[in-house]
């Protein structure tokens, strides 16, 4: 306890758990409405096409890669939601056609352009989470502080629509509420957290990040409420025990946040199996 005070006294740790709470709940209380809508691997997809964004960055020497990596994946989120209607390519078929390709050609990017000697070490750390986590500047903070807040502010502000979106999309039409835009603005908001997620657990663990909260608290509450504010409190506590272990005994952040998730939700599921079910 003694060290993770020592630790914490650190303003770079700081900034890490800041950003890894804040990240936490932006994907929880999206990833309820993704699973449910059985659109939970456009984070995958998505995950991958901000790996491509990066390395395209690292070719054209942009420090600042958000610059890069932000409306490419906002874009491309934008383009699966479109792409995916049409009847001739189904939506599944179109997201593992752009996950895919911006993995192949993201690291292709970074094998071909890189000066480091160590290309294999940069690919997993971009992967599976990298300590730049612990190189935050405050003006990044800032940054992903005010797009948590503008995620958390447009899903509080839209609940009611988005609730009608995941579970109807024929009856929101029917009273009035243009269920293609709602699903174009949840995969927008999906697109931040995709990019706000990739320096905590990097781009192949994101859609634990954001499905694995939403099917513990599937376990044991039914209401869509409920299953929210279940999945929040269940991400960021996992997030935070997550962070604590890795500082604590050195593993890789978003692999035990990851793992930490697994753990609950296997635990949920008992509770589930045993009765312990709410409304």
């Amino acid at each position: 306890m003694q060290t993770l005070i020592n630790y914490l006294h650190y303003p770079f740790v700081q900034y890490a758990v800041i950003v890894g709470l804040l990240t936490a709940l932006c994907s929880s209380l999206l990833g309820v409405t993704l699973v449910l809508k059985r659109f939970s691997f456009i984070g995958d997809g998505l995950s991958h096409v901000a790996f491509g964004a990066m390395a395209i960055a690292g070719v054209m020497n942009i420090s600042k890669n958000m610059l890069i990596v932000l409306p490419v994946t906002v874009i491309s989120a934008i383009l699966l939601l479109k792409t995916g209607q049409n009847t001739k390519i189904k939506g599944d078929a179109v997201i593992a056609m752009i996950s895919v390709g911006a993995l192949a050609i993201g690291y292709l990017l970074m094998h071909i352009s890189s000066d480091s000697t160590n290309i294999s070490g940069d690919v997993c750390s971009t992967l599976f989470g990298s300590t730049s986590m612990l190189t935050l500047k405050p003006a990044e903070v800032w940054v992903c502080v005010i797009l948590s807040v503008f995620v958390m502010g447009i899903f509080l502000l839209f609940y009611h629509k988005i609730f009608s979106v995941t579970f109807d999309e024929n009856f929101a039409n029917a009273t009035g509420i243009h269920a293609e835009r709602y699903n174009l603005l949840i995969a927008v908001i999906t697109a931040l957290v995709i990019v706000l997620a990739m320096n905590l657990v990097g781009s192949l663990l994101i859609s634990a990040l954001i499905i694995f909260p939403a099917l513990s608290a599937m376990r044991i509450f039914s209401s869509f409420r409920s299953v929210v504010i279940c999945s929040a409190v269940i991400s960021v506590f996992c997030a935070g025990i997550g962070m604590i272990v890795s500082i604590l005994f050195s593993t890789p952040v978003g692999s035990t946040i990851v793992a930490v998730n697994i753990l609950i939700f296997f635990l949920f599921s008992v509770f589930s199996w045993i009765g312990f079910k709410k409304n």
